[in-house]
């Protein structure tokens, strides 16, 4: 636990290149996953191809559930990308963590809050962006007086607390798994024979949980993807 991150200063703008490092490897997965899934197509799905195909029904149902398909095809490759990227990026630094030099490089993306909110930011403008796009400018501003004018405010602030809440739920989450993950295993590396036994129980335990929570919090990052984008391109709203 006693580590710092890998900072480095380039044009007056710190990096963490701990962050640089696990983003590539997140999305170098995601791509690989998608190219081997869609490398050789067939007729009766098998292997990867089949996942992936779970993977798009899946998100479809998760965007019907929120809006008509005539709206929400157009956000299908969204919601598989954010699911698979989030779910990845989740998965990351449960199996291990590397330290070098008393600085953390190997970890979960989403365990540090700038890339969480980052990928709240992002979803939150991407709705203003279809909003406006599917609706028009003048039509989509009304809707923030809409029922009542003096409403106008509260639906500021309600922009500002969906971007907080979509980036620190998936940060405390995963942030919180690792570090219960990190206090296990110094305990195991701390007991001795009898003692690290009893001790992987619990850890084994977590992990799996953790995974199962990495999992969930990659559904109801997409899910409320789609429930702020149907706010904003859906005309009932």
């Amino acid at each position: 636990m006693d580590h710092g991150a890998p900072l480095v200063d380039f044009m007056g703008l710190t990096f963490n290149l701990s962050n640089v490092l696990m983003v590539t490897v997140a999305s170098a997965i995601v791509f690989i996953i998608a190219l081997i899934s869609t490398r050789t197509l067939a007729m009766k799905p098998t292997g990867m191809q089949n996942f992936m195909e779970w993977i798009m029904d899946f998100v479809r149902n998760i965007i019907k559930s929120n809006m008509d398909w005539k709206t929400g095809g157009s956000f299908h490759i969204l919601g598989i990308t954010l699911l698979m990227y989030v779910a990845i990026s989740n998965f990351l630094g449960l199996p291990f963590a590397i330290v070098y030099d008393h600085e953390l490089w190997w970890k979960s993306p989403t365990a540090d809050p700038v890339i969480t909110m980052t990928l709240a930011v992002m979803v939150v403008v991407l709705t203003h962006y279809y909003g406006i796009r599917m609706k028009g400018f003048k039509e989509y501003g009304k809707d923030f007086f809409r029922p009542m004018g003096f409403l106008f405010p509260l639906k500021i602030i309600e922009e500002f607390a969906n971007t907080l809440t979509l980036g620190l739920r998936l940060y405390g989450n995963i942030y919180a798994g690792e570090i219960l993950l990190a206090l296990l295993a110094g305990g195991l590396a701390a007991t001795g024979a009898f003692g690290w036994l009893a001790a992987a129980i619990p850890t084994l335990a977590w992990l799996a949980f953790s995974v199962f929570i990495g999992g969930i919090q990659a559904f109801i990052f997409v899910m409320l993807t789609m429930v702020y984008m149907s706010h904003k391109v859906s005309h009932d709203h």
